[in-house]
C-alpha cells in the first residue's frame, strides 16, 4: 500500500468510516488478549485446583510490569509518528520507530534477567502465600522469559496503528494470542503440566506476535523502520517517546502496584477471597479491554489532526468516538451483568471462592460502563502530546487516588470497601481526565488558530 493510501484514512475519510476501519481492528486485538487472559485463567480452573487460580492472580503484576514497559514505546511511539506523519516528516518517524524496537529489546532482557536474580524478593513482594508460593513461582520463572517478545509484541499492536495500517496491527496480536489459547488445554490439561502448561504457552504466543511484526516491518510497504541504521536517541527522539509513553505506561506500572496492594489486603481474607477479585476482574476485563483497543485506534487519527492542525476534523473524530465508546461500554457491561454468575462459575468450583467472584464482579461492574469515554479521552491526551495532563491522569487513577483511598475504604468497610475503591476511583479520574482535557484543547486550539498566527 502506498504512503499516500494509507494516510488517506486519517486525512480525508469520512469521520465515522475513519474510526471504525482503525478502532474494530485494534478491539479485536484486544478481544483476543481478552480471550488470552480468560483461557488461562479458565483451563486452570479445569483442574479443579483453586490455588492456582489464586497464583495466577498474583502473578499479574509482574506480567503488568512487562505489558507497561511496552506501552512506553508503544503510546509513545504512536503518538509522535501520527504527529511526525501529519506534519509530512516520514525520515523522523522511521527513527522513532526504529527507536522503539531496539531500546525495548534491551529493556526487556535486562528486566528479565533481574526477575531471574531476584525471583524469592519478587514473591515475597507481591504477596505470594505459602499455599501457592510453588504455584507462583514454577509460573514467573517460565514467563519471564518472554519480557522482550511482550514488550516488542505491545509495541509495534500500537505503533503499526500510526501507518494507518489496523488490520496487520491486529494480526499479529490475533496470531500470538489465537496460538496461546489453542494450547493452553493442551498443556495445562492433556499433557497435564497445569500451571506450567500456562506459562509456556504465554512464552510461545508472544514469540509469534512479536515475530510477526518483526518479519512484517521488514517490508518494503512499511512507512516505518526498524533497521539499526535507523536507530538514534538524538534528534529529541528519546525524549519525544518518553515524554507521552511514561506517563501512559505509569498507570500499567501503577495498576501493577496497586494489585499487588490490593492482593496483600485481600490475603488477609484468605485464598478463596483472593481468587475470587481476581476473577472479577476478569469480568470487568470484557468491557476494560474491548475500550483500551477502540482508544488506541482512535490515538493515530487524533495525533495525525494535531499534526496537521485540523481542528475542524479533531472535533468530528472526538465527538463520533465518545458517542460510540459510551454505547459500547454501557452494552458490554450490561451484557457482563447479567451473565456473571455464568462467567464466574466457569472459573471457580470452591463455593467461598465463587462467594467472592459473582459478588465482588457486581460492585466493579457499576462503573464499568465509563470506560469507553475514559479510554478515547485518556487516548485523545497521549495524541495531543500533552504529557503533563496525561502524567497527572494516570498518576491519579491508580497511584495518588487509588492508594490513600484504598486504604480509607477498608477502615470504613472492611473487605468489601476495598472492592469498591475501584469505582470510586474510576468516576474522581473520569471527572479529572475531563477537566485537563478542555484546558488543553483550549490552550492549543487557540494557540493554531489563524488569529493567534497574525499576532
Amino acid at each position: 500500500m502506498s504512503e499516500h493510501n494509507q494516510m488517506k484514512l486519517f486525512r480525508s475519510e469520512k469521520v465515522p468510516t475513519a474510526v471504525l476501519k482503525n478502532t474494530i481492528p485494534a478491539m479485536i486485538a484486544m478481544l483476543m488478549v481478552l480471550i488470552y487472559n480468560i483461557a488461562d485463567t479458565f483451563f486452570i480452573g479445569q483442574t479443579h485446583n483453586d490455588l492456582q487460580v489464586a497464583a495466577i492472580s498474583i502473578c499479574t503484576p509482574v506480567f503488568l510490569l512487562f505489558l507497561a514497559t511496552g506501552t512506553v514505546f508503544g503510546v509513545g511511539g504512536v503518538s509522535v509518528i501520527s504527529r511526525a506523519l501529519g506534519e509530512g516528516r516520514t525520515e523522523y518517524a522511521k527513527k522513532v520507530s526504529s527507536f522503539c524496537m531496539w531500546t525495548g529489546v534491551c529493556v526487556g532482557v535486562v528486566m528479565s534477567g533481574l526477575f531471574w536474580g531476584f525471583m524469592d524478593q519478587v514473591l515475597k513482594l507481591i504477596g505470594a502465600s505459602n499455599d501457592i508460593w510453588n504455584y507462583v513461582k514454577s509460573y514467573l520463572m517460565i514467563v519471564t522469559i518472554c519480557g522482550p517478545l511482550v514488550i516488542i509484541a505491545t509495541c509495534y499492536s500500537n505503533v503499526i496503528l500510526a501507518e494507518g495500517q489496523p488490520n496487520t496491527a491486529m494480526m499479529g496480536m490475533l496470531l500470538g494470542n489465537l496460538a496461546n489459547v489453542i494450547l493452553d488445554p493442551v498443556l495445562i490439561l492433556w499433557f497435564g503440566w497445569e500451571i506450567k502448561g500456562a506459562a509456556i504457552a504465554t512464552v510461545i504466543g508472544n514469540a509469534i506476535a512479536a515475530g510477526y511484526y518483526f518479519f512484517y516491518l521488514q517490508k518494503r510497504t512499511s512507512i516505518l523502520s526498524i533497521n539499526p541504521r535507523d536507530f538514534t536517541a538524538k534528534e529529541d527522539v528519546c525524549k519525544n517517546v518518553l515524554i507521552i509513553g511514561v506517563p501512559a505506561a505509569l498507570a500499567g506500572l501503577l495498576m501493577s502496584a496497586s494489585q499487588i496492594l490490593l492482593n496483600g489486603r485481600m490475603i488477609l481474607y484468605g485464598d478463596m477471597a483472593v481468587a475470587g477479585i481476581g476473577v472479577a476482574g476478569k469480568v470487568t476485563m470484557m468491557t476494560g479491554m474491548v475500550c483500551i483497543g477502540l482508544g488506541q485506534g482512535v490515538q493515530p487519527i487524533i495525533g495525525y489532526c494535531v499534526g496537521a492542525k485540523n481542528w475542524t476534523r479533531f472535533k468530528k473524530v472526538l465527538s463520533f468516538s465518545l458517542c460510540f465508546a459510551l454505547s459500547l461500554s454501557v452494552t458490554l457491561t450490561g451484557i457482563c451483568y447479567f451473565f456473571a454468575e455464568q462467567i464466574v462459575r466457569a472459573f471457580l468450583t470452591d463455593t467461598a471462592a465463587f462467594g467472592f467472584g459473582l459478588r465482588f464482579a457486581r460492585i466493579l461492574m457499576t462503573t464499568s460502563f465509563l470506560f469507553g469515554v475514559y479510554f478515547v479521552l485518556v487516548n485523545t491526551l497521549q495524541a495531543m502530546g500533552a504529557a503533563t495532563q496525561s502524567l497527572i491522569v494516570n498518576l491519579s487513577r491508580q497511584g495518588l487516588l487509588f492508594i490513600p483511598l484504598l486504604f480509607i475504604m477498608e477502615m470504613s468497610f472492611g473487605m468489601s470497601g476495598l472492592v469498591w475503591t475501584q469505582p470510586v476511583v474510576a468516576v474522581l479520574s473520569l471527572l479529572l481526565e475531563i477537566t485537563l482535557f478542555f484546558f488543553i484543547y483550549r490552550k492549543m486550539s487557540v494557540k493554531s488558530s489563524p488569529e493567534a498566527k497574525k499576532r
